[in-house]
């Protein structure tokens, strides 16, 4: 019952005491019947319930509903089939809820301390960042959540960050005399992709503070932006290895207590085999509800590309203006861009016009950061997948940022993990946003555009090479027609294409309409209208 009582109280992404009511009722039953049943009998319930209950992050409470919904035309995934197979809203909800993995007292004010670990020599150095740049980035994710504030931050150099320590036995020591000497904080977030649960519960126990790494913490602002279906499914399956990890670890203390490896009620399961059956059950259920949005997602594709209307995915790094970017473009005043990391997490799009008056549609993607593990990335595909399937891609870069050139080649990583397709990659273009924040601004990169999407300078420019690129890849031409006023090719004409000017002879009865047409479109204009003429 000692370990029962331990594994409750211990679990660092169950912390199911500190969960919804009716969890915590369910946790307390269970260690008050331990005094009149069995241990045997007191796992097989706790089985069952243990993987649920965990506690909503508390700074993701108290938030306006509305306050991160970006606004616009958003993805609405209405399709035929299997809608009744799909997990329904109230169903995503408890998943979402129930598991949020930040072990947090409601109301709770974190005060954090940063740790950087600044790798000297070999293949985990960054040659394109300084140790000073990642802390404030670092701090930035911090500062960030509500409720989270830094209180103090130490850079320390080490040449074993794969050591489950990270540093050296001095620089450790260092370390937790410095946290020990730090009066009030209540978490350290060490800057790490990705901390083993043997480092973490190692941390926590010399420290005596909950600890976070970038995985973590990204996954706990990702939880406070989601807003729809979509984006919550796949923040809970990004959380499923890091709760099976975790959990295989906390089994092998237990085993060591004689109490994990024990037969549940003559079914022939531990409690570690038990609960790795409801997280992979819960895993396949998230997977098969986020495939079936994908379809959905491919059939809306397949929609616009029937209507043929052009997309065009803005992406980059995070905060680097992309939402304004779209804003200025379409003139879209229900958008409203936010100075925030993770504003954006599900894909948007707004309707635009360029300047040869061709409907056109950006997709608002969600921004890219550094040293995101591929599970992360992963679980976010059915999102990213949109990338793939544009007609264009323009990459926004905040130029007055210093570390601009290596969230470049992140932004370019990740594009390559996600098997962006050569054509879109080559045709690219590339924007500086944020130059009226740079002092004496030049342009030293050859096909690169500068702009400020808040002040709009650069725009028409932009506009431009976007409507070149669009001809380009979609196939469209533009072409002076003459038509008979009398017959229906000029509404045909409209309905079928982008009409640009049209040019009435009066005496004649005619006109020579200047139009943007698909190769398609200006096939079926022929077989219908084979006796007019261009």
């Amino acid at each position: 019952m000692t370990a029962l009582r331990r594994i409750f109280s211990r679990l660092p992404p169950l912390p199911l005491l500190q969960g919804p009511p009716r969890a915590h009722r369910a946790a307390c039953t269970l260690l008050h019947a331990a005094g009149h049943r069995s241990s045997s009998q007191v796992e097989g319930a706790a089985a069952g319930s243990l993987l649920r209950g965990f506690a909503l992050s508390s700074s993701c409470r108290g938030r306006d509903s509305d306050e991160f919904r970006v606004r616009g035309q958003q993805e609405e995934e209405e399709g035929d089939e299997d809608e009744e197979d799909l997990l329904d809203d109230g169903e995503v909800e408890e998943l979402f809820l129930d598991y949020a993995p930040a072990g947090l007292a409601p109301g709770q004010q974190l005060k954090v301390f940063i740790v950087h670990p600044d790798v000297k020599w070999g293949s985990r150095k960054q040659h394109l960042t300084t140790a000073g740049l990642m802390m404030a980035e670092a701090e930035g994710l911090v500062n960030t959540l509500e409720n989270w504030r830094v209180v103090d931050k130490i850079v320390l150099s080490t040449k074993t960050p794969e050591k489950k320590k990270i540093f050296g036995k001095g620089n450790f020591q260092l370390l937790a005399d410095k946290i020990r000497q730090t009066a009030g904080i209540n978490a350290v977030f060490v800057n790490v992709e990705r901390l083993s649960p043997g480092a973490e519960r190692e941390f926590e126990e010399a420290w005596g503070l909950k600890v976070f790494d970038r995985y973590s913490v990204v996954l706990h602002i990702f939880r406070c932006n989601a807003r729809t279906k979509e984006a919550k499914l796949q923040i809970s399956l990004a959380e499923i290895p890091l709760l099976r990890s975790r959990l295989r670890n906390e089994m092998a203390n237990l085993d060591q207590q004689g109490g994990g490896s024990r037969y549940i009620g003559g079914s022939g399961e531990t409690l570690m085999e038990v609960q790795q059956r409801l997280l992979k059950e819960r895993e396949m259920k998230i997977r098969l509800a986020l495939e079936k949005l994908r379809r959905k997602r491919k059939l809306l594709r397949s929609q616009r590309k029937h209507k043929e209307f052009p997309v065009v995915s803005v992406l980059g790094y995070t905060n680097c203006g992309k939402t304004t970017l779209i804003k200025a473009l379409t003139g879209d005043g229900g958008m409203q861009p936010r100075d925030q990391l993770f504003a954006t997490l599900d894909v948007t799009v707004h309707g635009g016009m360029l300047p040869c008056r061709m409907p056109v549609l950006y997709v608002d993607t969600i921004g890219f950061l550094s040293q995101l593990p591929h599970l992360l990335i992963d679980s976010f595909s059915a999102t990213l997948d949109d990338i793939k399937h544009s007609d264009l891609l323009v990459h926004v870069r905040d130029i007055s940022h210093p570390e601009t050139e290596n969230q470049k080649q992140n932004v370019l990583s990740v594009l390559k993990n996600l098997q962006t397709p050569e054509r879109l990659m080559s045709s690219m273009i590339e924007v500086h946003n944020k130059i009226d924040l740079v002092d004496d601004y030049k342009c030293l990169e050859p096909d690169v555009l500068p702009i400020s999407a808040l002040t709009q300078r650069g725009l028409d420019q932009l506009s431009a090479a976007v409507e070149e690129e669009i001809l380009k890849s979609t196939g469209k031409h533009i072409l002076d027609l003459k038509v008979d006023l009398s017959s229906p090719q000029l509404s045909w004409l409209y309905k079928e294409s982008t009409v640009q000017d049209v040019a009435v002879d009066a005496d004649d009865g005619s006109a020579v309409v200047n139009v943007i047409i698909s190769a398609a479109a200006y096939g079926r204009y022929k077989k219908l209208f084979t006796d007019k003429g261009r």
